[in-house]
């Protein structure tokens, strides 16, 4: 039998449907009127020529560079075997390291072990008509002195390899900060649609001294997702499942990602969620990376010499020198940030031997990274940084270094670097910078000025609290600035 609904339960019914609808609508409403200052503009609104494309409406000053390729150093490589080169520590070699330097000082593994001075193992000459200090274990780096700025008052904050490397990419060790390539990508926005806006590469030593290298590196953490690092593979397919399924062609695809970005683009419009719209771009950059990722990758286009200049043997073998041309093929399509983690420098032991593998690994393809851009007319609006995420101490570790947070060496090159330069000085044992030192928030704050930001006022609301890549710290180094 046939259960009659009384007029009452439909009304009922329906002033509760009506009351949980709008409920939610004026909820989002409000919600919506708070955070939109929180919300970034959507990658697809690209700017004018010559404006930035990404929340900043301009830039804060005329910028000197468009993208930046990192060259991590992941581990953490002497500086007293690369940049620093500290004759003290030679003519001290086996003595017993002064008290006075390291008391009350932050030690890794050397805490309440005797310390001894351990002198460098390689010789240091001058090169170039700078007339730059370079060790012998980086012969082609030391053939482009005159190009690069080398840097040898660096220091940092944290001790150990992850935080390290965290504090170097956000300034922050906290989870959930966003890295400098996610910031770049945030404010300025990308320059080519067919390709990730921020690419992440990583390369293994034949030695040890590899360290595992997180995601969170490349997070973009209370950013839309859409502005974190995309981490290619080492060898074969860089994204994987980029090739449709047998039977799936290529116009049936196209109307799936049209209906599925049609359900969220209806899901962001009703609750102005920018993960909505991290997924309608995602799709549509995936549906394009089909064709362009096969013409990256392809390397068959590049010259004997140039293959020759980088030292690759195999293309696309997963090795330092292949993901360098790599990098400068991305940088050439308008990807804004490059990342290159080789995971290779942390030298406990066996330094003197590990070290000279390591060194051997990049140090050609590094230099040829900077003569190829350099030839295209690339290097002067492109930055190269060559650092790890921390130094390494003046004291031995048996047959190695300890880990080392007051002072490192590193180098920049291009994109309004002063080239042909050495910024900065360490005391005579190298413990400690004491000239021009130069923050993890200092490099933050000087790599975006180059890029034409003010890093005061490129900021996030998050929380309620506008956040920033230098937080409340950070100065410009004018001096590694071309006037």
């Amino acid at each position: 039998m046939t259960r009659e609904i009384s007029t009452e339960r439909i009304v009922r019914a329906q002033r509760r449907a009506f009351l949980a609808h709008s409920g939610y609508g004026i909820g989002a409403a409000a919600l919506g009127m708070l955070l939109r200052g929180d919300r970034p503009l959507a990658a697809a609104d690209y700017g004018q020529e010559g404006t930035p494309r990404g929340a900043l409406k301009e830039f804060h000053h005329t910028p000197r560079a468009r993208r930046i390729i990192h060259l991590c150093m992941a581990g953490g490589p002497s500086q007293f075997e690369s940049f620093d080169h500290k004759p003290k520590l030679t003519e001290l070699h086996g003595q017993l390291f002064p008290a006075s330097l390291t008391q009350g000082q932050q030690l890794a593994q050397l805490q309440n072990t005797e310390l001894r001075v351990r002198g460098p193992f390689t010789k240091f000459a001058r090169h170039g008509e700078s007339g730059q200090e370079i060790s012998e274990l980086f012969p082609q780096i030391a053939t482009v002195a005159d190009d690069i700025c080398i840097v040898r008052s660096l220091f940092t904050e944290q001790i150990n390899h992850d935080p390290a490397h965290a504090f170097f990419n956000s300034g922050s060790i906290i989870k959930g900060r966003p890295s400098m390539g996610s910031w770049l990508l945030y404010g300025l926005g990308a320059e080519t649609e067919n390709l990730p806006g921020y690419v992440v590469l990583t390369s293994h030593s034949k030695a040890g001294g590899a360290q595992p290298i997180s995601a969170r590196q490349w997070s973009a953490g209370f950013l839309p997702s859409r502005f974190q690092g995309v981490k290619f593979e080492s060898k074969g397919t860089p994204v994987h499942y980029l090739g449709n399924p047998e039977g799936v062609c290529q116009s049936a695809q196209r109307e799936l990602i049209e209906q599925v970005n049609t359900l969220n683009q209806i899901a962001n419009e009703r609750w102005l969620d920018s993960e909505a719209e991290t997924r309608i771009n995602q799709y549509e950059l995936a549906f394009r990376m089909q064709t362009s990722i096969p013409e990256l990758t392809d390397f068959s286009g590049e010259s004997p010499e140039i293959l020759d200049l980088y030292g690759i043997k195999t293309p696309g073998d997963g090795s330092f020198a292949s993901q360098c041309l790599l990098a400068r093929r991305l940088a050439e399509r308008g990807v804004r940030m490059i990342q290159i983690y080789h995971r290779a420098w942390d030298h406990h032991g066996n330094i003197d031997r590990e070290m000279r593998i390591a060194a051997e690994e990049v140090d050609r393809a590094s230099a040829a990274l900077v003569k190829d851009l350099k030839q295209r007319g690339m290097l002067d609006d492109t930055i190269v940084l060559w650092a790890g995420e921390f130094g390494r101490t003046p004291m031995g570790q048996g047959s190695g270094r300890d880990h080392h947070i007051l002072s490192m060496s590193g180098w920049l090159a291009g994109g309004g670097i002063q080239p042909g330069i050495t910024v900065g000085e360490t005391d005579e044992l190298g413990y400690r910078a004491v000239v021009d030192p130069i923050s993890v928030h200092d490099l933050h704050a000087t790599l975006l000025y180059l890029f034409g930001i003010d890093h005061l006022r490129l900021t996030y609301r998050y929380q309620g609290r506008d956040f920033r890549l230098t937080d409340v710290f950070g100065n410009v180094v004018t001096k590694l600035v071309r006037s």
